[in-house]
């Protein structure tokens, strides 16, 4: 199967963010009225947590159902795991929270598809999964 390139990898994470950015004003519109309807603080630990376990939940459910989130579906690109198969729980969970270091350092966990041999990413790489161009033979 066909790997896609940075670009279209930068394309699908900036679609996918503009996706989750809304869904996290959703779940915090629905979280406020249980703040007294006040902004939450930074000292609020269990607000960081709820948007992390959301933004986690976003993106797992699409992995493991289908392979796929919309901005994968816009680019025609599905995460499968080494054996070609839709992502387990446990692989999107793997996945995320590398993505998540990879971030952490100026997105080099990213850029590192640049590098390695078979153009993967740090998440690619511990969750043994992938980002493939779905097939247009059908």
């Amino acid at each position: 199967m066909t790997k896609p390139g940075l670009l279209r990898h930068l394309a699908v994470i900036i679609y996918d963010f503009l996706l989750l950015v809304a869904l996290l004003f959703l779940a915090t519109a629905l979280l406020l009225p249980f703040n007294g309807g006040k902004a939450f603080s930074h000292q609020q630990v269990f607000y960081f947590l709820y948007l992390l376990a959301v933004s986690f939940f976003f993106y797992g459910w699409f992995w493991t159902h289908g392979g796929q989130t919309l901005g994968l579906r816009a680019w025609k690109i599905k995460v499968l795991n080494d054996k070609y198969e839709l992502v387990n729980w446990r692989q999107a969970c793997i996945r995320f929270t590398v993505s998540l270091f990879s971030w952490g350092l100026l997105g080099l966990g990213f850029l590192w598809i640049l590098v390695d041999k078979n153009q993967r990413s740090w998440h690619d790489i511990a969750s043994k999964t992938g980002l493939f161009l779905e097939s247009t033979d059908k």
